[in-house]
């Protein structure tokens, strides 16, 4: 790492000093070269708005994208959940169900025992051969 910061270092260094050198032996008058260089430096700062502007552009575009996509995600594990939820509250309501129709059958079968052998036993006939 400190390499290639040192060559920057020394390719920044070359790029001053080879400007230095070209305004020094330039054919043009100090107007001309002040008025060159200030050109320059607009054109430069317009540059640099313009890349930063598409940057921003750029990033907005990335987040909007990201942003549709996080919500795509959440829609369809929302959606997964509510499925699972909704399977999860049909199978207790059937078992619930169920334990009520067997709750309700107890009760008539003692009802019917009850009130067809009044306190006595109930002969239950088996069939032939097992007794």
């Amino acid at each position: 790492m400190s390499d290639r910061s040192n060559g920057f270092s020394w390719f920044l260094a070359g790029l001053g000093l080879g400007a230095l050198v070209g305004v020094l032996y330039a054919p043009k008058s100090g107007r001309e070269t002040r008025e060159e260089i200030l050109s320059s430096a607009r054109e430069g700062s317009e540059y640099l708005r313009d890349r930063s502007r598409q940057a921003a552009e750029q990033v907005g575009e990335y987040a909007d994208r990201s942003r549709a996509r996080v919500n795509e995600y959440v829609d369809r594990g929302r959606t997964q959940w509510n499925s699972y939820v909704n399977q999860g509250r049909q199978f207790v309501n059937e078992q619930t169900d169920k334990v009520t129709a067997a709750v309700e059958a107890g009760k008539q079968a003692y009802q019917t025992a009850a009130s067809g052998n009044a306190g006595g036993f109930h002969e239950v006939e088996t069939p032939e051969g097992q007794a």
